[in-house]
């Protein structure tokens, strides 16, 4: 069999939620001025279907363990939170503000937070007890994590593991190894819970998120003692989130400069 024929037929085995190679712009720039372009080959309705099986399960973990929503008062209290900044999603990408938004707590000692694609969100307890967080530290944290999926940072995530596992396939096909098949709600479990973002990943995170918190009415100076909360507690133990959040050395630096772009925002709106 000629190579073309070879690599032919490897592309006719991939999966049908493999879609073609394409730089996109998922959002748009708002006043923060997030113009990035990303590479996808992964379907936004495959990753956003994944996420949505893996957000179940991880509930239905949490319901078995008895750690959902356990505390009314808090959980009322995240919610509200999440649901002021919602509605700003819309100025980067419109589509967001009608996702299926879920927002949950989940009682752990870690110190956690994340936001799933599609709008599947979940705090741990653990992060606003360990912090003691105000309000407006937690959006801080909610608007970051809900950046994440609206910039689709899982799906750009997971279409460069694919993409160099098609390239590992192909290999493999020439070389007369069989082919492997990777489950994609495995590895959208896997980023979400276990790999680091790109530093550039957490960069545009921050800043999305100063501006979805400076427009619900929340002090975006918040997000910094957010982060020096962040660093005296991992001077004892790392938590949970800086695994796939990493700290860096100058990110307190660059939100201090990012809050003069956002703060006429929130000046202007209404306070919660």
């Amino acid at each position: 069999m000629s190579q073309y024929l070879k690599h032919r037929g490897l592309w006719l085995m991939m999966p049908m939620w493999l879609t073609s190679c394409a730089t996109v712009q998922t959002t748009e720039q708002g006043a923060i001025g997030v113009d990035r372009k990303q590479y996808m080959i992964v379907s936004e309705e495959a990753v956003e279907k994944s996420a949505a099986t893996a957000y179940e399960q991880a509930l239905d973990g949490a319901t078995k363990k008895g750690e959902l929503n356990v505390d009314v008062a808090q959980t009322a209290r995240v919610k509200i939170i999440a649901q002021r900044l919602i509605p700003h999603t819309g100025v980067f990408r419109p589509d967001a503000v009608n996702w299926t938004w879920q927002i949950n707590v989940q009682a752990t000692p870690d110190v956690n937070a994340y936001c799933m694609p599609g709008g599947k969100i979940m705090v741990y307890s653990g992060l606003i007890e360990k912090l003691n967080a105000t309000d407006a530290e937690l959006a801080a944290v909610i608007g970051h994590e809900i950046a994440h999926a609206l910039r689709e940072h899982t799906r750009e995530r997971v279409s460069r593991m694919y993409a160099q596992q098609v390239g590992l396939s192909v290999l493999a096909v020439l070389s007369g190894a069989s082919d492997a098949a990777v489950e994609l709600a495995g590895q959208v479990s896997t980023v979400t819970f276990t790999l680091p973002h790109s530093r550039e990943q957490e960069a545009e995170a921050d800043r999305m998120g100063l501006e979805l918190m400076a427009r619900a009415g929340y002090d975006p100076a918040s997000a910094v003692s957010l982060w020096q909360k962040m660093d005296k507690l991992a001077s004892n133990k790392t938590p949970a989130f800086l695994g796939t959040h990493p700290a860096s050395a100058d990110r307190e630096k660059q939100l201090q400069r990012n809050i003069p772009k956002v703060f006429s925002l929130y000046e202007a709106a209404p306070k919660p």
